[in-house]
This record gives structure tokens, C-alpha cells and sequence, in this order.
């Protein structure tokens, strides 16, 4: 079939919405909104709000201000998650450096019998030498204009200026599950394993914070492990929508509880949710009484 569809002005946006049965308290503000949010944006957030999916007709007493304020939750939903994300990418980079290069050595990430999947570790070492490529940080070139061997910095330069999923696949993809099971016990992980899922879910949830993508409501494919033997604070409900949101902020809380004790990254996520009441966390996959479980007191 031909899309037909043709592009409309913010009047005829406005219009289209009224319509289709949305109520709007103030055109103007709904205006100003369309021009730095977007329509198509926009509509991520009115279809909770949709009594027909095919027609996108609303249900009565549908607001487009509900739409913004969902918008302006998931706006700061996704601050608030970069800011752990990125602590976790570090922390695992540290761990990584330090551990793995004293066992192995300063360049331990170019030697392919460390590595259980060859065609992986030759694939990453490709994402490695165009980042080291890229790179204008001040230790890279001065490294390279100095040494001429071995073809590409050790391990502590290296991998300041490799990406988290480059990193991910590297620490996944390492045969040596002792020195794996070591950098999982500083998380106080059972073992490496869940590492590596929680890790494997860190990165898709970057990839989708990057892009500005909607964290609420949202399936995800990556998909965290949640039963083990956890040493610190966990949830006891792990029969969970998987797929939600609501599995990823356990690890997210259980990882910045071991990075930063003195983290307040679940008084800030509880704070977000009291401030917008209209929000509903059951679309984020929050079971019931949550807010009881070990992890979040």
C-alpha cells in the first residue's frame, strides 16, 4: 500500500486532534508545544489516551496537557536513568582495566585466545581502532605521536575512548569466567552472569536514551535477569512484566546502591513519580506495592 499521507501545519495539526475528540484548554500552548516537540512526537503519548487505534479517536475527557505532562515525566524519567547508566558504564570500565590487566597484561583486549568468540573480538578490535581513530583527546595523540608499538594504547587509554557497547561485548565475550566472577562480586553479584545480562540491558537502554527514544511504556527486547542469591537488598516479586521498564530500574537502584552508597537515585525516582500523580507506572511494568519490596525501602 501508498502512504498518502501529506504533511500539516500547526493549525491543521490542532485541528486533526479536535476532531478526533481531543480536548485542548489552550491552543496556543498546544501550538508552541508542537513547534519544539513535534506531532509525531507528541502522539506517543496521546495513544493511552486512544478508544480506537485504527481512527485514533480519543476517549472522552482526553486532554492534550496529559499528553505534555507524560511527555515532560519521561523527559526526566530518562535524565535521571542516563545519569545511572553512565555510572554503571564507568564502574564496569574501571573494573575491567584494573582486574583483567593485572592478570593479563596492558593490552589483554588484542589478544584473540582471551576471547571465546573469535569473529566478536575481531569486530570489536574494527569499532576499537576507528574510535581510537576518531578520538582528539589529548592522551591518544600524545600516545601516538610517542610510541610506535604496539599498534594501539594500553587498556587504560584504550578503553576511555571505546563505547559502552563496544565495551559490553568485550567483557561478555572474555573466556575467563574467574576474573569475570571477581568483577561480579564488586557489584555483590551472585555472578558473572547476571552481570552480563544487566550489562547487555545497560547498553540497549543507552542506545534508546541517545536517541531521545520513550522509556515509558515501553518493551524492551534486552530483557535483565532478576533471580539469584543477591548479598544486598533485592526485590522478592520477580514475576514481573519482564519486558517493562520497571525490571531495568531494579538493577539500575541494586547497581548505584554498590557504585555510590550514598546514591539518591530511588529517592529521585520516587520523588518523579509523586510529581506527576496522572502518570500510570502499571504502563512501566510496577507491580503493586512495590514501594514494600527490600530493595526500594
Amino acid at each position: 500500500m501508498k502512504y498518502t499521507k501529506t504533511p500539516l501545519d500547526y493549525n491543521q495539526q490542532i485541528e486533526i486532534l479536535k476532531k478526533r475528540g481531543l480536548l485542548i484548554a489552550n491552543e496556543a500552548e498546544a501550538t508552541d508545544y508542537l513547534k519544539v516537540i513535534s506531532y509525531f512526537r507528541i502522539a506517543n503519548y496521546l495513544r493511552p489516551m486512544e478508544q480506537d487505534k485504527e481512527k485514533h479517536l480519543y476517549k472522552p475527557n482526553s486532554y492534550f496537557e496529559n499528553a505534555i505532562d507524560l511527555y515532560y515525566f519521561d523527559k526526566e524519567l530518562r535524565s535521571l536513568i542516563f545519569t545511572a547508566v553512565q555510572s554503571i558504564e564507568i564502574a564496569l570500565r574501571a573494573k575491567m582495566i584494573h582486574y583483567i590487566s593485572l592478570k593479563y597484561g596492558s593490552f589483554w583486549f588484542m589478544d584473540e585466545s582471551l576471547f571465546k568468540d573469535k569473529n566478536i573480538h575481531q569486530q570489536c578490535l574494527i569499532q576499537i581502532r576507528q574510535e581510537l581513530a576518531r578520538s582528539k583527546e589529548d592522551f591518544i595523540t600524545e600516545h601516538y605521536v610517542k610510541y610506535t608499538e604496539p599498534e594501539m594504547p594500553p587498556v587504560w587509554k584504550t578503553l576511555e575512548v571505546t563505547s559502552f557497547g563496544t565495551l559490553s561485548k568485550l567483557f561478555c565475550n572474555i573466556n575467563d569466567n574467574i576474573v569475570k566472577k571477581q568483577i561480579a562480586r564488586e557489584f555483590n553479584l551472585p555472578q558473572h552472569l547476571v552481570l552480563e545480562s544487566w550489562v547487555k540491558c545497560a547498553v540497549n537502554l543507552r542506545n534508546c536514551l541517545a536517541h531521545h527514544a520513550r522509556v515509558w511504556n515501553r518493551n524492551f527486547p534486552i530483557m535483565p535477569q532478576v533471580n539469584g542469591s543477591f548479598r544486598e537488598h533485592w526485590i522478592k516479586n520477580t514475576n514481573l512484566q519482564i519486558a517493562k521498564l520497571y525490571p531495568q530500574l531494579c538493577y539500575l537502584t541494586y547497581m548505584q546502591n554498590q557504585i555510590h552508597k550514598n546514591n539518591t537515585f530511588k529517592q529521585q525516582l520516587k520523588a518523579l513519580i509523586q510529581a506527576h500523580p496522572n502518570v500510570d507506572i502499571i504502563a512501566m511494568g510496577f507491580p503493586r506495592e512495590w514501594e514494600n519490596e527490600p530493595l526500594w525501602k
